[in-house]
């Protein structure tokens, strides 16, 4: 496969609009859009025009965009109940695939996927840009280098993402000209799957409450939990509590000689509160996050620490301007160049439904 990649786009919704075109126009030296596909025409027409270089085919059908030899590797970035049966899609045609989070919520998908991907020349790259942010390689780097863990934290309270993009200066358009069957299809295959995690497979009751928590949680949870995962170097043992509810949501769990505050949440003041903060006996190393959907804001990392007997310094560290997304593409199109396997892959994102059976299990929803 050549250096330049022929990208097939599904989903043309506010991410895809807010970040993911803008950026993959500007990697032109690795990326080229050739084909987008969406239920709505009127999104297909306002999201061509915003493709540099060419003129992409467009389609409602992501089997066309999928099995057509104008595409190299596929971006799925539409409604995620549909993640699963088109990134399985994309396997089948040997097309690298980049999914948006989540990729799924139920193990029975995550298994089909694995099925799908074994037999494929293609491999899934989750999209948790999160992880791919320089500073969050730099904090994973400083926190294995800590020692003993005593405490950490995570966080992710964030205001109206509406009030996010409006600012991001990319004049995102909603769209409402699709057919009322592939409404009612999105919404029938998101809540065949919440419903299948919660009794069959997670043991909890299926209550209204329950699938709304689940279905909004499975969103913005995984960003926060696979970072978890990865900069504390694996899983926790148990949930010692928990509060569920919406809008507000804490989990305190226990790791291996330590315990980690976990805690999310929407609100209406527009401000964006996201870390990852990790605690040892003369060291404290902090990501901090802002919004994604303004391009240039900075994630950096924060480093407290003891000097001498009773001395402090404090320094944050940011070595790069580029943001998370556009490392994430640079990281997805060397996996896709040289046959790598991402560490965003299906087998790191089953990890999050584990976690998400444990917090689940762990108490009533409010």
């Amino acid at each position: 496969m050549g250096e330049l990649l022929r990208v097939g786009i599904i989903g043309l919704g506010e991410i895809a609009q807010v970040s993911h075109i803008s950026v993959l126009n500007n990697l032109s030296d690795y990326f080229t859009i050739t084909y987008l596909c969406d239920p709505s025409l009127a999104a297909l027409e306002h999201c061509s025009r915003k493709i540099a270089g060419n003129t992409p085919k467009t389609t409602t059908d992501a089997a066309d965009l999928c099995s057509s030899p104008d595409v190299d590797v596929v971006l799925i970035s539409s409604a995620h109940g549909f993640h699963p049966s088109q990134a399985i899609l994309a396997l089948h045609n040997d097309k690298y695939t980049l999914v948006e989070k989540p990729l799924a919520l139920c193990y029975r998908d995550i298994e089909q996927l694995e099925e799908a991907e074994n037999g494929s020349a293609g491999k899934i790259f989750v999209g948790y840009q999160r992880r791919y942010a320089q500073a969050f390689v730099d904090a994973v780097e400083e926190v294995g280098g800590l020692g003993k863990i005593q405490y950490a934290r995570v966080r992710d309270i964030i205001g109206p993402n509406s009030a996010f993009v409006g600012q991001s200066a990319t004049f995102p358009k909603k769209f409402s000209d699709f057919k009322q069957e592939d409404s009612e299809a999105m919404a029938a295959v998101l809540d065949e799957q919440i419903t299948h995690a919660l009794g069959t497979e997670y043991g909890v009751d299926v209550t209204p409450s329950a699938k709304e928590f689940l279905g909004f949680f499975g969103i913005l949870a995984t960003h926060d939990l696979s970072a978890m995962r990865e900069i504390l170097g694996g899983m926790p043992q148990k949930v010692l509590g928990s509060s569920l509810g919406l809008p507000f949501w804490t989990v305190l769990f226990q790791f291996d000689g330590f315990a980690v505050t976990y805690e999310s949440g929407v609100n209406n003041v527009p401000i964006f509160d996201a870390h990852i903060e990790v605690y040892s006996e003369d060291k404290i190393v902090r990501v901090n996050y802002d919004t994604p959907y303004v391009k240039g804001l900075p994630v950096t990392m924060t480093i407290r620490e003891r000097v001498g007997e009773s001395g402090y310094q404090e320094r944050t560290v940011r070595k790069t301007y580029e943001d998370p997304y556009t490392l994430e593409f640079l990281d997805f199109h060397d996996c896709v160049v040289n046959g790598r396997t991402p560490k965003t892959s299906v087998k790191d994102a089953r990890k999050d439904l584990d976690l998400f059976k444990m917090i689940l299990q762990s108490g009533k929803f409010s």
